[in-house]
């Protein structure tokens, strides 16, 4: 009996210490759902006459600072930036040392946005601001507002507001070269909330940028404004949204560099629609080029006979622009003739069969060229060369349920160099008319405007599918679509140029407005199935 009480003894204490040793919080409790608390901070919050360099501000328990750097603001901004510590590891308080001189009668505000989180849980302290002034008071004028992408249907994030004072020493080139005056953040929402404001006359603007210097780049960030001078105490709310977009940068020569034997990459910026390229060098007689513009990149290829030269000369033109280059020519291999087919196997009613190169086509043999059905019986078609793109469109009458084979016999293709394509053969099918949707917008065009109505798919690189132009009311349709997702926007085209034009802020130009039509936005279109929706634009 001893050593069955023994045994008993033991269990009992090696669970008791087993139980012991656990951490967290007990099976079953609740689970902490309270976020950090703010208990006291040196000096105290809301200070004034501020003259120190280091401050302490104490929590309730441990907290983590998560992604500090994006959501951390201070305004007004600092030239050099506060050391705030510790980061990486939990504490009960957070130390910030000011490397900068302050300004005298100003009140700061260092907001940490979320990023005060507890350490067991991560709940986050949301919009936490430490506030003093060096002044005699705390400035506490308010004023919110909203903000929206010109273009994009996805709402921007992360996006920066910022407030310059409209004084003796503001001119519109500031916005280039000097810090605000106040700044705050959207973070994740499209909403933006100032506090602890001055009295005054201000320029508001709105930045997405990559690197948070507050200076704007107008090469590489989006920028907004308001129009209209903001005035507090008067503005409170700012009841336009402003609206983000990417200016049109000035026509720019950038490089030219050879590539390959017989093709030259010109690299430029801005719109160079009206862009030449003259040789200027002396050339055979038999001489030949091409030139094409790269789609969604700012080059200009082109494409020459190569001949016996260490280097070409050239005359790069655009509008008022005239410049003169020299590009040594080093490469000694010519581009093989690639070709490839834009369908891999559905061809979809809407779709058109195009064979892309990666060399400039001068020669089709369409002796050499088969479309056949799936009964074996020739489909007459048309070659269609694009003048753009390095592309040729196999224009034929497509059939529902049908099978398609195309081949392209050896030589049927010559490029510049004269290189000659190998066998291709593509198999593709179609499907029945079921298959697809149809969308009808009645576009009720009030005041007889310039309307560009354009159907649109993807989220990111918003792909046009269909684009119409309007002055009266009528109906579009929108027929043969595949099932996907699908929005309809109009943009209302100002100067009557047929295309979308963005704004530019030294002239004070905002961009042409686009009009989303509120349920098909993104909206899910099934097969067989057929929408009509009304669209007012006033």
């Amino acid at each position: 009996m001893k050593i069955v009480y023994r045994f008993l003894f033991l269990s009992v204490l090696l669970i008791f210490v087993t139980n012991c040793a656990r951490t967290g919080r007990p099976e079953g409790g609740p689970k902490d759902e309270k976020a950090p608390l703010f208990v006291t901070s040196i000096p105290p919050y809301e200070t004034v006459k501020f003259n120190k360099k280091e401050i302490k501000i104490n929590f309730n328990e441990y907290i983590v600072l998560k992604d500090l750097n994006s959501q951390l603001v201070v305004s007004p901004p600092m030239k050099n930036l506060p050391l705030i510590s510790p980061q990486g590891s939990p504490s009960e308080y957070i130390k910030i040392e000011i490397l900068d001189t302050l300004q005298p009668n100003t009140t700061y505000i260092f907001n940490f946005g979320n990023a005060v989180q507890d350490n067991n849980e991560g709940n986050k302290l949301e919009n936490f601001k430490y506030v003093f002034s060096t002044g005699t008071y705390i400035d506490s004028l308010k004023t919110s507002g909203s903000i929206k992408d010109a273009k994009l249907v996805e709402a921007p994030k992360n996006i920066n507001i910022l407030l310059y004072r409209l004084d003796s020493t503001f001119n519109d080139s500031i916005i280039y070269k000097k810090k605000p005056n106040y700044i705050t953040s959207t973070l994740d929402t499209t909403v933006f909330k100032f506090t602890n404001l001055r009295k005054g006359n201000y320029l508001m603007l709105a930045l997405q940028e990559s690197i948070n210097d507050y200076i704007f780049n107008p090469v590489t960030e989006k920028i907004g404004f308001s129009t209209d001078t903001i005035q507090f105490p008067r503005d409170s709310i700012i009841k336009k949204p402003i609206i983000l977009f990417k200016e049109e940068q000035p026509y720019q020569f950038k490089r030219a560099k050879e590539i390959s034997k017989g093709k030259i990459e010109f690299g430029f910026e801005g719109d160079a629609k009206n862009m030449q390229i003259k040789v200027l060098s002396k050339v055979p007689d038999d001489f030949k080029s091409i030139s094409k513009f790269e789609i969604d990149k700012d080059t200009l290829n082109f494409w020459f006979t190569p001949f016996e030269a260490d280097s070409l000369n050239f005359e790069v033109s655009n509008n008022n622009f005239i410049d003169t280059l020299t590009v040594r020519l080093r490469k000694n291999k010519i581009d093989s003739l690639i070709i490839n087919s834009s369908i891999s196997n559905i061809l979809n009613f809407r779709d058109t069969l195009f064979l892309n190169s990666n060399n400039p086509i001068t020669k089709i043999d369409t002796s050499k060229i088969s479309l056949f059905d799936k009964d074996t019986i020739a489909v007459k078609y048309t070659t269609l060369p694009s003048e753009k793109k390095n592309t040729i469109g196999i224009i034929f009458d497509k059939e529902p349920k049908q099978k398609y084979s195309f081949t392209a016999f050896p030589d049927a293709f010559n490029d510049l160099f004269l290189n000659k394509n190998d066998t291709l053969k593509y198999r593709f099918i179609t499907k029945e008319f079921e298959d697809y949707g149809r969308i009808t917008m009645n576009v009720s065009n009030v005041n007889s405007k310039n309307l560009i109505i354009e159907l649109i798919t993807g989220t990111k690189k918003n792909l046009v599918v269909q684009r119409n132009f309007l002055t009266t009311s009528k109906s579009i349709v929108f027929n043969l679509l595949e099932p996907k997702k699908y929005t309809i926007r109009i943009i209302i085209d100002e100067n009557k140029n047929n295309k979308w034009d963005t704004g530019n802020y030294l002239k004070k130009q905002l961009p042409e407005i686009i009009l989303y039509h509120k349920e098909i936005n993104n909206a899910d279109l099934r097969a067989n199935f057929f929408l009509e929706e009304n669209f007012i634009v006033e």
